[in-house]
């Protein structure tokens, strides 16, 4: 049973290829990093619908904030250590201090800030490793939505028409309750 952030925690340190991932990532030595979104969302997802195989993600999403360096092409270079490093996994390596021109939002001010920016509650989530090596859950929209199976806009997605349209079509595009049924999407 997962209940809290501790169960969380515990739930990814369990997963020997979580981990792996997570210590790659960490071993890049990037500014405020987090591997987030569907990395964490779907192994609680699996869990909480008793799936035995994890779900495979499209990508494994490493953000991380730098305003000192905001050209793409270091991102590029980023994922080919990371390919290089631990190859088959489907790494995507985002600076946030370059993504909110790409969102056509104002800017962020972390990483945590843009994944509060994410669309989804339940998606608003990322792990990290603190100086210590201990892992670190980041859910600055909360765990309940994705405890609860829930699927809604994050406060950020609420507040104009445009951003809620795009939540709505991401919904429909992901058609996430064709893989876990138990799910209840808002609109």
């Amino acid at each position: 049973m997962i209940q809290n952030k501790e169960d969380i925690l515990k739930l990814i340190q369990s997963d020997k290829k979580m981990m792996q991932i997570i210590k790659t990532a960490s071993s890049l030595d990037l500014p405020d990093w987090w591997i987030c979104a569907g990395f964490v969302r779907s192994k609680i997802w699996d869990t909480l619908h008793g799936f035995n195989d994890r779900t495979e993600t499209p990508d494994v999403d490493v953000i991380y904030f730098d305003n000192t360096n905001i050209d793409e092409n270091v991102e590029k270079g980023l994922e080919s250590n990371l390919k290089r490093l631990m190859p088959g996994i489907p790494w995507s390596v985002k600076n946030q201090a370059r993504m909110h021109v790409m969102n056509h939002f104002p800017p962020y001010t972390s990483s945590e800030d843009a994944i509060s920016k994410f669309p989804e509650t339940a998606t608003a989530l990322g792990v990290t490793l603190d100086k210590d090596n201990h892992l670190v859950l980041a859910s600055p929209c909360g765990i309940e939505d994705v405890l609860h199976l829930e699927l809604k806009p994050t406060p950020y997605f609420t507040e104009t028409k445009e951003r809620a349209a795009i939540y709505r079509e991401r919904m429909m595009k992901k058609n996430w309750k064709a893989i876990w049924h138990k799910l209840k999407v808002h609109y």
